[in-house]
């Protein structure tokens, strides 16, 4: 799984600023089947988390409500210069993560 972490360049200490995050994921539900009838296994994003610093800012339980490419935007209180970190976890057990620096100054 690829994803895009979108966070502003910089922000003045106690700033709101609002980090997007684009997941690529085909969030199978399970009711589709393939070319030779078979169900295709259901397989979805269950679980985001954000950490800034050391202090988790964001998590999320998703289903299979979600769309295809799930896309979350989530606001944060910027403190000081600290890595972003967004990890997630899939039906199947995958886990993947980005990161980015927002810069307080």
């Amino acid at each position: 799984m690829t994803a895009r972490l979108r966070v502003p360049d910089t922000a003045r200490p106690g700033d709101i600023v609002e980090v997007r995050l684009l997941i690529q994921h085909d969030m199978e539900t399970g009711f589709r089947r393939d070319m030779q009838g078979r169900a295709v296994p259901m397989n979805v994003i269950t679980e985001v988390r954000a950490r800034y610093g050391e202090s988790e800012v964001f998590r999320a339980e998703l289903g299979s409500g979600v769309s295809a490419n799930p896309y979350l935007a989530f606001p944060v209180r910027a403190l000081k210069t600290g890595e972003i970190r967004i990890e997630w976890v899939d039906s199947a057990g995958v886990r993947g993560g980005v990161s980015a620096v927002l810069n307080v100054a």
